[in-house]
């Protein structure tokens, strides 16, 4: 899920609206909601934020520090209009990059992307037994064939590789993938999306590499 802050709803809602085509969950906040929710909310849903989008807001140089206090992820600022001054100082506060608007959404998903492998030392992909998933939005490869995939079930797989080695619940899947405010979607819709993924994979590789453990959660492996 993003998060994008910004005094004019139109923008928000836009910027939302744009990311909901590219199978994106996100959601907008005024700064005053922001401020309140960022301070008070739980680590889990604090956690469930890939990256945040800064825009016009008043004392914007406040915000990266109130941020930091609770979320490493990706920070970028959206500016209006080309300013030096303003750019430097952005950065100064702790912002991971500067945009300027009009920015397409694809190219807001692929600079968070790069500062995550940057400061992870992440590749742009990973490679799990005969299956080789990408993080910039392209279909994932088995045995070297491109396996297409809706959206939601890519990025339930992306997920579920970024964290290999440990379980996931549903509420962790569901909270990445559609965010923690969406009250139109019941959770248990992940568990018809694992479903229909594991069938696919299981399909094309012999086995099940999605293992899960009731009240456990889920976890990837890499063979048999």
């Amino acid at each position: 899920m993003l998060a994008i802050i910004d005094e004019r709803e139109i923008v928000t809602t836009g910027y939302a609206s744009r990311f909901g085509i590219e199978g994106v969950s996100s959601t907008g906040f005024c700064p005053d909601e922001f401020r309140e929710w960022v301070a008070t909310a739980a680590d889990s849903d604090i956690g469930a934020v890939e990256a945040f989008l800064l825009g016009d807001c008043r004392d914007r140089q406040n915000y990266p520090k109130m941020i930091r206090m609770r979320s490493r992820a990706p920070l970028i600022a959206m500016n209006e209009t080309p300013s030096l001054e303003q750019t430097l100082d952005l950065f100064a506060a702790g912002v991971d990059d500067v945009v300027r608007k009009p920015i397409h959404v694809r190219e807001i998903l692929a600079r968070v992307g790069a500062i995550k492998r940057r400061r992870h030392n992440e590749q742009d992909s990973a490679i799990v037994g005969d299956l080789r998933v990408f993080f910039d939005g392209r279909d994932p490869e088995l045995k070297g064939s491109i396996l297409p995939l809706p959206r939601r079930e890519r990025r339930i797989l992306e997920f579920l590789v970024h964290n290999r080695g440990r379980r996931v619940s549903k509420a962790q899947i569901f909270n990445s993938i559609y965010g923690i405010f969406d009250e139109n979607v019941e959770e248990n819709v992940v568990e018809s999306h694992i479903s229909k993924l594991r069938k696919k994979l299981r399909r094309q590789l012999g086995y099940d590499p999605i293992n899960s453990v009731r009240y456990l959660g889920y976890r990837l492996d890499d063979c048999i």
